[in-house]
């Protein structure tokens, strides 16, 4: 039945000259400002494909925010039994949690997502509730899972530019940020030793590649997420279903840190914004920008009704019609 809705609302989609959001087969990529969010670059990427394996990057996030105790795992037997890429665990054994996110991270086994994910969320499917909703609440609105790996399901559904924000989001929380940019990592347990390294290549090759993920099934293709930094400017490149992933990524990381130029639109300290009035930003604002895009920025300060001293207002900034930027200023009067 979900493969018959899918193909009526793909005709109707077609006959209406309407561009289908979800696509049975194709190809994706999107290009975001890692410190903004803002998409610099891509294609077909608010089209729901499959993104395999890049689901680990929110399984991960999923499982570090979720407040649960750190310690031992004990690995069930549906873990053990996880099909698809693998640590190897066995059933019964204990290891520790964050040797399991490592071992998600840079091995993408899946019986550690499943492991995890039963620790995190008392079963599958309630670790499962936890990622749409956290999903939700960081506005991703073209995600869905099914899973915690990745493994293909016709509702498991995800976008270029969504995927490219999961990163963003999970890469500001310290504890990941350390395992996703970690390239080998040895694990002593009570029962093994584990030593593992990082599959994605291009953090082994590339100095301007940070962090990652790989990602692959029949249904998705090769997927690959990447995590770039190069003379302060911070880029995040995804590819659904690209074959020549890695030259791809490459390539799109070199067109945006030539073509985007990283600007300074206000320094940390105090600015008059009205007669005896002053606003107190804590840390500088600065945004990756194409050609003739500075002249269409436009900044907004608001302040509170009443101000006064220790009350806080917001500085906006804009690209036409899109909010780039947020920041909480400190108001005080001279």
């Amino acid at each position: 039945m979900v493969k018959r809705a899918l193909l009526i609302v793909l005709f109707f989609s077609l006959f209406l000259g309407v561009s289908p959001k979800v696509a049975a087969a194709g190809n994706a990529w999107a290009v975001i400002d890692a410190d903004t969010g803002r998409l610099l670059d891509g294609y077909n990427e608010t089209v729901q494909l499959p993104i395999a394996s890049l689901t680990k990057v929110w399984t991960a996030f999923t499982f570090i925010e979720s407040g649960v105790a750190a310690g031992e795992v004990t690995i069930s037997p549906e873990a053990a039994l996880a099909e698809g890429s693998s640590l190897y665990l066995q059933q019964g054994m204990k290891i520790d949690a964050d040797a399991l996110l490592y071992g998600l991270m840079l091995r993408s086994g899946n019986d550690a997502a499943r492991a995890l994910a039963e620790h995190a969320g008392g079963s599958l499917e309630g670790f499962v509730d936890l990622m749409n909703e956290k999903a939700l609440l960081y506005g991703l609105n073209d995600t869905v899972f099914t899973n915690p790996s990745g493994l293909h399901d016709e509702r498991h559904l995800s976008t270029a530019y969504d995927t490219a924000l999961m990163m963003r989001f999970a890469m500001e929380n310290d504890r990941f940020r350390t395992i996703a940019t970690t390239k080998q990592h040895v694990y002593k347990g009570e029962e093994q030793t584990y030593s593992w390294r990082n599959k994605h290549r291009l953090l082994h090759a590339e100095p301007t590649a940070l962090a990652g993920k790989t990602g692959f099934t029949k249904a998705a293709g090769r997927t690959l997420i990447t995590y770039f930094e190069k003379d302060g400017k911070n880029i995040i490149v995804v590819t659904l279903n690209d074959g020549n992933d890695w030259n791809t990524h490459r390539q799109l990381a070199e067109k945006a840190f030539s073509e985007a130029k990283l600007v300074t639109l206000a320094k940390k300290g105090k600015y008059a914004i009205l007669p005896g009035v002053e606003a107190e930003l804590d840390t500088p604002i600065r945004l990756l920008l194409k050609k003739g895009e500075k002249a269409k920025l436009s900044t907004v300060v608001q302040i509170p009704r009443g101000q006064k001293n220790g009350s806080t207002g917001l500085w906006t900034v804009s690209l036409g019609d899109e909010l780039l930027v947020t920041r909480a200023v400190h108001i005080k009067q001279k």
